[in-house]
């Protein structure tokens, strides 16, 4: 089967590897349709981050039902799933708790194993959602993407009736924010210092935009006046600079979940660090995208808003095609963020 190979010091390839085969009861076998590139895999192809090499990427995908194990009677072949990478112990202290993003234990399906940048791919079951028949195939390759803001939400008790405001507007924030406006939120704020991804922010219905690169506090201050209590804050970008925007433009006893994951060290003035204090401001770190019962409700609400047809992802997308033309897409990032999403197609 074709596969895209990363090997070591940035090498991406295409190439042929054995087809897996199902090992165990719970086993299932999955034809790849659709799978996404995330923005944590770019470390694992460039800066020596993978646990292994080579290795084939992949969490974010969706496909058709292949074979089943024995033990399996609640999928079939040829019934649509969406990848759930994560796969807890489901024995720890943290998992009883149904804090299942908190297991010491886990697995990673694409990361602590070969993932679904290949047409073949076998997980556990627990590793698979089911999706509808309304629902587009290529659209379940959103689904894990799509959780991470929803976590926080989970995290925050809601977005109903809250001034939601994205601090980054790439592919999580942009999710996020139509989440937020599709599950009731007063207002949908984003924040970024590139213009393009502002204007998109707009196009897919932001009630306010900022360029911060542009913009002093004292102009989005005055921006969000009306938006300045029941605040949710989002921080996605994961840089030191963006933390501090996110508690500087902070209202009143405002929510701030931190996404993103920083990759230099953080350090706060003491006029800024005093507006957690002075604002009353509760911190809330979100990490992965699961709940209880398993994978939790950030699963089935993505489910329900694709096939609602409630998000738009086309205008998300910076690529898709084959294994070769993906292959090349990945190589000519050369370490550098992705501007949009960049989709394997396996069909």
């Amino acid at each position: 089967m074709k596969s895209v190979v990363i090997h070591a010091e940035g090498h991406v390839c295409v190439e042929e590897r054995p087809e897996p085969q199902l090992q165990h009861d719970d086993d299932v076998k999955v034809r790849v349709v659709s799978s996404g590139l995330c923005g944590s895999d770019i470390p694992r192809i460039f800066a020596g981050g993978a646990h292994f090499y080579p290795i084939t990427l992949g969490h974010e995908f969706s496909g058709y039902v292949e074979t089943c194990g024995k033990a399996i009677n609640d999928l079939h072949a040829g019934d649509a799933v969406a990848c759930v990478p994560l796969l807890p112990c489901f024995d720890c202290a943290e998992c009883r708790r149904e804090y299942f993003s908190l297991c010491k234990r886990y697995q990673f399906v694409g990361s602590r194993s070969d993932g679904g940048n290949a047409e073949y791919i076998v997980v556990k079951r627990a590793n698979l959602i089911a999706l509808p028949k309304e629902m587009a195939i290529e659209d379940g390759a959103f689904i894990e993407p799509i959780t991470v803001g929803l976590h926080a939400f989970h995290l925050a008790g809601g977005c109903e009736n809250k001034n939601v405001i994205i601090v980054g507007a790439g592919t999580i924030g942009l999710l996020a924010m139509q989440c937020a406006r599709a599950l009731g939120a007063k207002s949908v704020t984003a924040i970024d210092i590139n213009p393009d991804k502002l204007q998109l922010a707009s196009e897919l219905g932001a009630t306010y935009t900022f360029n911060s690169h542009e913009q002093d506090m004292s102009v989005i201050a005055a921006g969000l006046e009306e938006a300045r209590f029941d605040q949710l804050v989002l921080e996605t970008a994961g840089t030191p600079q963006t933390v501090s925007l996110a508690i500087e433009i902070a209202g009143p006893r405002a929510q701030l979940a931190l996404i993103g994951t920083l990759h230099h060290d953080l350090t706060l003035t003491a006029p800024v660090f005093g507006q957690i204090l002075r604002k009353e401001m509760t911190l809330i770190g979100s990490w992965m995208n699961y709940s209880g019962p398993w994978p939790g409700e950030e699963w089935t609400t993505a489910t329900r808003l694709l096939t609602e047809k409630k998000l738009m992802l086309e205008p998300l997308i910076a690529h898709r095609g084959d294994p070769d033309s993906y292959a090349r897409a990945v190589q000519n990032l050369n370490g550098a963020p992705m501007q949009g999403k960049i989709l394997l197609r396996l069909d």
